[in-house]
């Protein structure tokens, strides 16, 4: 059974998801795991753009939204990004990378947050 951080966590993924696909783009991978290196929450593609996107879900706003992904979770994303996309075979892409924060039932999407 899923503790309710997990589930949160996946609700989160869910709106953030949902919301790319209302822009025009298409789900590439949720959760992509690259042994112990990490994960990326979601990855989306709408033509030569490639957004990865950390996705922070919350209860309340009580340990801030985007500013929680620190400059050393920025670097692992992207070198999980780098390793994402040397597998995926994508070709040449533009990459931008992206931060959902869904606090209850509100998105809010920061693009190119870092």
């Amino acid at each position: 059974m899923a503790s309710a951080r997990q589930a949160r966590g996946a609700y989160g993924e869910r709106r953030a998801a949902a919301w790319y696909e209302q822009q025009g783009f298409t789900v590439v991978a949720r959760n992509w795991r690259d042994g112990r290196a990490g994960e990326l929450d979601l990855v989306v593609q709408r033509g030569s753009l490639v957004v990865v996107c950390e996705v922070k879900a919350r209860a309340s706003d009580a340990y801030g939204d985007a500013e929680a992904v620190t400059v050393a979770k920025q670097l692992r994303i992207r070198r999980l990004a780098g390793s994402f996309l040397a597998s995926a075979g994508l070709g040449r892409v533009e990459v931008r990378f992206d931060v959902a924060c869904v606090t209850g039932t509100h998105l809010e999407l920061f693009e190119a947050a870092f």
